[in-house]
């Protein structure tokens, strides 16, 4: 009994400790997002408008990439691309909620700025490497913890962030407009990429067909059936003589019924001749018996 009860304590354990799976659920996506966005309040001084919208924006990013971060780990370079799309995407969004001394400090922390990692072919957030604690929270939950369901993302209002164009009556303060993307040139994001996964970039798509069948070796080529060096035909040319042949002969063979009048002809040309070879001989008897 103890080593079941021993057994049972250490499973959950794990599921506490490793709260971000392949497999997420949204039970588990919003609690990590939960904590992101706790953690994020805490250290950034957030107000409690604030708190909300952050979020909305870490809710949307890891909805995103949660399916996206298997083909990440692998090394697959549109996955990679794709992700770190996303991310710009979110951090431009914080652009609009942060001031820019808030926005300063959330770029010189990599659990914010960058919370996705990957070590041993796992993927998991930096900000449970700073804190262990996974079940305390200096915050409650946001007011639309459960009903928030990525309706304020920027594919619902022309690809333009809804912070931009929404939220300027609340938030008056100086916007950060610096570089802030990740993708902003090819050193950046290399050295960005492998501080993060650290894997080797394999070309992939998931539209991409499987290969072909292997071609013919250099050294050995396909032999060419239809030129033939002694000027013998093939045997596609043969066979097609022969078909040829088959044909011209169904063409020009008589059917049954032709035949059969044939033979009647036949018959009848036959009889004629034996009746008039009788005729002949009778008169030739006749005429040896007058003469005798």
């Amino acid at each position: 009994m103890k080593r079941w009860t021993t057994l049972l304590m250490m499973v959950c354990m794990l599921g506490v400790t490793v709260p971000a799976m392949a497999t997420m659920s949204i039970s588990k996506m919003r609690q990590n997002t939960r904590f992101l966005t706790d953690r994020m309040a805490y250290e950034l001084k957030l107000s409690p408008r604030q708190y909300n919208d952050v979020y909305e924006v870490n809710y949307d990013f890891i909805n995103n990439v949660r399916y996206l971060m298997d083909d990440v780990v692998r090394g697959y370079d549109y996955a990679l691309e794709r992700y770190y799309d996303f991310l710009d995407v979110r951090n431009d969004d914080l652009r609009w909620i942060l001031s820019g001394a808030q926005y300063r400090r959330f770029m010189g922390a990599e659990h914010f700025y960058r919370p996705i990692y990957a070590h041993e072919n796992k993927w998991n957030f930096r900000i449970y490497l700073v804190y262990n604690n996974v079940n305390f929270f200096y915050y409650g939950k946001p007011h639309h913890y459960t009903t928030y369901c990525g309706g304020h993302y920027r594919t619902h209002f022309n690809n333009v962030s809804y912070y931009k164009t929404h939220c300027r009556d609340h938030y008056r303060h100086d916007v950060y407009n610096g570089h802030f993307r990740i993708r902003h040139d090819k050193m950046t994001y290399d050295t960005h990429r492998r501080r993060d996964f650290n894997v080797a970039v394999r070309s992939f798509s998931k539209d991409q067909r499987r290969p072909s069948a292997p071609q013919a070796r250099p050294d050995r080529p396909k032999r060419d059936y239809n030129n033939k060096p002694d000027g013998r035909p093939s045997r596609r040319e043969q066979n097609s003589q022969i078909d040829k042949k088959r044909r011209e002969n169904k063409r020009t063979a008589p059917s049954g019924s032709n035949v059969k009048r044939e033979d009647s002809k036949k018959e009848k040309n036959s009889n004629r001749s034996r009746e008039r070879s009788g005729s002949n001989s009778n008169e030739r008897c006749a005429t040896r018996v007058r003469t005798v």
